[in-house]
């Protein structure tokens, strides 16, 4: 998996463009901005943008290639991202100290890992910090416009409830939208949206 990810990250073009995600582009607009963590950030188009909004920016992804093209993402936009190198099975974020983690598309390959990284991430956010996610979601399988081809590795509503149970839900949703978000995200697409609140 790692090569196709650096194979698709090493092409000149940015794979899901330069822009923001217009749900969390939303969100984080009307939340005060604080420290916020991106996992699976890729080539960085939501880091940088929290970063513009003055958010202290934590990213991390397992590949070099989106890695290098973050950087000069944010080396263009003026702004810092913290970003580093590691494999989400062996990260331990530290606890209690995010305002906000964002999942934007983290599709793993793997249900278990999944869930655990959901666990991970409830436990690094603070007492009142929030948690951001759009996924695709299992009727994303009919369609073309980006995602696994594995219906496993999709998202239900019934999953977002299970694995996080033990937070409160601002917001919940199951949408038919239209993407347009680089070469690899475009066209109609079933997506969960989730905003999560920590107690």
């Amino acid at each position: 998996m790692k090569s196709i990810w650096n194979q698709r990250f090493s092409e000149s073009d940015y794979a899901y463009g330069r822009e923001p995600n217009q749900f969390l582009k939303e969100v984080l607009q009307n939340i005060n901005s604080g420290k916020i963590l991106f996992p699976a950030e890729g080539e960085g188009r939501n880091a940088v943008f929290a970063a513009s909004l003055g958010w202290e920016v934590d990213a991390l992804d397992f590949c070099e290639a989106g890695k290098v093209k973050a950087e000069k993402l944010a080396g263009e936009q003026n702004v810092k991202v913290n970003y580093w190198l590691e494999d989400l099975f062996d990260y331990i974020p530290k606890p209690n100290y995010y305002d906000v983690i964002a999942l934007i598309y983290m599709h793993l390959d793997d249900k278990d890992l999944q869930s655990n990284m959901h666990k991970k991430a409830i436990k690094a956010l603070k007492p009142g910090g929030k948690i951001i996610i759009e996924a695709f979601e299992k009727e994303q399988i009919k369609y073309n416009s980006g995602g696994p081809k594995n219906e496993e590795l999709l998202f239900s509503l019934e999953d977002i409830v299970d694995d996080f149970i033990d937070i409160d839900f601002e917001f919940l949703s199951k949408e038919t939208i239209i993407l347009n978000e680089g070469k690899y995200h475009r066209g109609i697409a079933s997506v969960v949206r989730f905003i999560g609140l920590k107690i």
